[in-house]
């Protein structure tokens, strides 16, 4: 599904599952005496149905398209650590994330919330933007490289289009206050004087743009966080790895 370069999409942390934007970071799994040696995304012992939600099932590939997107960029992140993947945490943590991810699917479905052609465009535009690509069918014939037609993409758009919008019902209003904003770059502050690293912050005025992008991230990733739990409190699920 190429969930990757779906990731330029705003609340596309969604299909990642992973909930990139946390206030407080998602650190990778930590590695155990279980951990799969080698540099390849080990995915035996997968059963065709890995999760069953509401009735619905999540079938085995879409788990290995999720999952091995996902090892790659843990593989990454331990080329800079030394430390190697745990691929038993990530396989459940992968399962999960597909578990809440078809959650909001249905949670859409049932407040029929729609996407037209308009915001499937805008999506399209975001993300050549956000993969430095400067039209949609630039983008649009990058994807068909690795395999994804016209079709498939606006197909995914149209999921992470109306997700976007679910989450934004659950936010409503969330442009950060003064006070906010300032919160947060006193933070930085404090962190940039503990870690002891000598490069200047920008000024509260110069900080401000991304300042307000981390805010509205974070109460995105609230938002996500709390809905999910509530719609597992409801849902018949059952996972099979």
């Amino acid at each position: 599904m190429h969930r990757k370069l779906l990731a330029g999409l705003g609340a596309a942390v969604v299909l990642l599952g992973m909930v990139g934007c946390s206030t407080s970071g998602i650190e990778g799994p930590k590695p155990t005496g279980s951990q799969q040696q080698g540099s390849q995304p080990d995915v035996s012992g997968v059963p065709d149905v890995v999760a069953e939600v509401n009735g619905v099932e999540l079938t085995k590939d879409e788990f290995v398209e999720l999952y091995e997107g996902q090892y790659q960029q843990m593989q990454q992140q331990s080329q800079t650590t030394g430390e190697e993947v745990d691929q038993d945490a990530l396989r459940k943590q992968t399962a999960e994330a597909m578990v809440d991810t078809e959650l909001l699917i249905q949670e859409s479905d049932s407040r029929d919330i729609t996407a037209s052609q308009k915001e499937l465009d805008a999506a399209l535009e975001k993300l050549a933007t956000a993969n430095q690509m400067k039209t949609a069918d630039e983008a649009l014939a990058a994807l068909k490289e690795q395999g994804l037609d016209e079709k498939a993409v606006y197909s995914q758009l149209k999921t992470q289009v109306r997700l976007d919008k679910l989450i934004a019902q659950e936010t409503g209003d969330i442009e950060p206050t003064d006070e906010e904003l300032q919160k947060l770059y006193d933070q930085a502050v404090a962190q940039q004087k503990q870690s002891g690293q000598g490069t200047e912050l920008p000024s509260f005025e110069d900080a401000k743009p991304q300042l307000v992008e981390q805010a509205k991230s974070q109460k995105q990733s609230q938002a996500y966080e709390a809905l999910v739990k509530k719609l597992r409190e409801g849902a018949d699920v059952k996972v099979n790895l």
